[in-house]
């Protein structure tokens, strides 16, 4: 009999990685959670013989009736949707409640087999408190709720996707054309060197490490860490990437955090003050203390899409 993975968030990005990770393979059944079972991105889904099913992270009722009979359940919060309207505050209250959500009706899924829940760092513990990322500390928190409960910890499975190499459609992040430089600008808080610890095209390399961790649960149960990654570059070294690709060329610039967060009020303070985590916490920036992380060399990850294929076929 097939196994059931469901998938929040099946028609986001790395959603539909799960998918294409599950897809064709008569051993998994794959259900696709949504909040809209109408949207074009879901029919696409259903046309290709994936059941979709609809529930509402804010809603745990919806949540224990969607994941009924599960075995492999995948959960991922969107920070960034409440975030967008509501500001960092409103939308760490939100991700926190959803991503307790997810938890509670996973945990009160009795064929549940395991749990893969898509989290990020702690940049607080990590820094003695001197970065605190929203976009990860409301995930931090759902952490600590799911370590609380050992019965749900024990099929449990953190799993750090790292920077998306789409994030350069993003405000702070896009390399802008400057006519009268004959280049592309991008603008930046923190110096060039930056390490950058990406997973490149989020859709399609998410796919392997969720295959390798449902596959090898004597590793990633019971709490473990996977580092869903590609590779570690310098933030210089990324936008050469994508000026390679491109054809054209582009300078890093750097400036003041303040005039940075002028240039993108809100969005450039969410993502300046990672940006400033990583700059000044490198290596230590994808840690946790007492914690080994599983990379893609402990899982035997192989078939990643480079950069520069993923960079192909970007638009900003």
């Amino acid at each position: 009999m097939a196994k059931i993975v469901s998938i929040v968030g099946a028609t986001g990005a790395q959603g539909r990685g799960v998918v294409s990770a599950f897809k064709n393979d008569p051993e998994y059944h794959i259900r696709a959670i949504t909040r809209n079972p109408q949207s074009t991105a879901a029919q696409a889904l259903s046309s290709q013989g994936i059941e979709v099913v609809k529930a509402d992270a804010n809603d745990l009722e919806s949540l224990k009736a969607a994941f009924a009979g599960s075995h492999i359940i995948f959960g991922v919060t969107n920070f960034f949707e409440p975030f967008a309207t509501s500001g960092p505050e409103k939308a760490v209250e939100v991700e926190v409640q959803q991503g307790i959500n997810l938890a509670r009706a996973a945990a009160a899924t009795e064929t549940l087999e395991h749990y893969v829940w898509s989290t990020l760092p702690d940049a607080k513990t990590v820094s003695g408190g001197k970065y605190v990322v929203p976009h990860f500390d409301g995930k931090n928190r759902v952490d600590e709720y799911i370590r609380s409960n050992s019965d749900l910890l024990r099929k449990t499975t953190f799993f750090w996707v790292t920077f998306y190499h789409s994030n350069y459609a993003f405000p702070m992040y896009k390399p802008y054309w400057i006519p009268t430089a004959r280049k592309y600008v991008q603008f930046a808080n923190y110096a060039p060197d930056t390490p950058i610890t990406t997973i490149g095209d989020v859709s399609v390399n998410v796919a392997p490490f969720a295959r390798a961790v449902v596959s090898q649960p004597g590793k990633t149960l019971n709490g473990a860490i996977v580092l869903v990654s590609l590779q570690t570059v310098t933030a210089a070294d990324l936008l050469q990437t994508w000026a390679r690709v491109k054809g054209t060329n582009a300078q890093f610039v750097r400036t003041d955090g303040k005039t940075y967060r002028d240039l993108w009020p809100m969005w450039a303070e969410e993502m300046g003050v990672m940006m400033e985590f990583w700059d000044e916490y490198r290596e230590r920036s994808w840690t946790v203390a007492g914690h080994k992380l599983l990379t893609k060399e402990d899982l035997g990850v192989t078939g990643l899409q480079s950069l520069e294929e993923g960079y192909k076929t970007f638009e900003l």
